[in-house]
């Protein structure tokens, strides 16, 4: 299907590896135009080398810690300059935080994680909509997680913090509309990412099993759910988002698609 986005500009968050590299690679594979933003310089280059290599479209690398308002400025404004105003918006940068029960999640580290994962997807959409307005088209779309909807006491600071993205997404989608603009939430779950992989490998190597031992072992304790018994593939979340980016998506809108092989056990 030719989804018709090679005039189209898309930001990426995070999009120097993991799910937001995968949403890049699949933008860059219909024809965008990329920015990418993370923190680290080097991983940042290679991916932008890599998209370039394999795609043969502009990227543009751009170090932001998107905790910091001046770096979502310089953000927003490296971008026009180099490749227009962006038409797409991939909030995918987040965190997870420290794992534990409230009693032991401190209230700064609270602070913290909702700071990126919901006050600078805050801040640079606001940034960005005065263009997308002008131009009565666009495309947000969030990335948050299964968290959002199924709760994990494990992980609570972050589940919260993923439902608020949900809600800002929902909100936002009906605000937006009459501008030509779409909002849309996917929602992964368990996806083999680089963060995901080393977890894996670390937990085998702690119990002296093998890692699909040790996914086996994951799925089975902690996310009974996943009905097709595997992690996802990062290319399984880039496609939809890719989609949705397009005009095939044209009627969807304040929509939350769970990428997640049945987690959640809600309907």
């Amino acid at each position: 299907m030719d989804l018709q986005l090679d005039d189209k500009t898309a930001l990426i968050t995070g999009g120097s590896k993991g799910i937001g590299y995968g949403c890049a690679d699949a933008l860059a594979a219909e024809g965008c135009a990329l920015s990418i933003c993370a923190r680290h310089e080097d991983e940042l280059e290679a991916a932008a080398a890599a998209l370039r290599e394999t795609h043969d479209v502009p990227v543009e690398p751009i170090v932001a810690d998107l905790t910091n308002d001046e770096d979502i400025d310089h953000l927003v404004e490296a971008t026009v300059d180099a490749l227009g105003p962006p038409d797409i918006l991939v909030n995918n940068a987040g965190t997870v935080g420290t794992p534990g029960p409230i009693e032991e999640v401190s209230t700064q580290e609270w602070r913290d994680l909702f700071e990126l994962n919901v006050f600078a997807v805050v801040t640079l959409t606001r940034k960005l909509l005065p263009y997308m307005r002008e131009q009565n088209w666009g495309r947000i779309i969030n990335i948050s997680s299964e968290n959002g909807e199924q709760p994990y006491p494990d992980m609570i600071h972050y589940s919260a913090s993923k439902g608020a993205l949900n809600n800002f997404g929902k909100a936002l989608s009906k605000d937006v509309a009459d501008d030509g603009i779409l909002v849309n939430t996917v929602s992964p779950a368990f996806i083999e990412t680089p963060l995901v992989s080393e977890m894996m490998e670390a937990a085998a190597a702690e119990q002296g099993i093998s890692k699909d031992e040790a996914v086996a072992g994951f799925l089975e304790e902690n996310r009974p759910h996943i009905e097709l018994g595997r992690s996802g593939r990062i290319d399984e979340v880039g496609r939809l988002v890719a989609f949705l980016a397009s005009e095939h998506a044209s009627f969807i809108n304040g929509a939350n698609y769970r990428v997640d092989g049945g987690s959640v056990a809600a309907m």
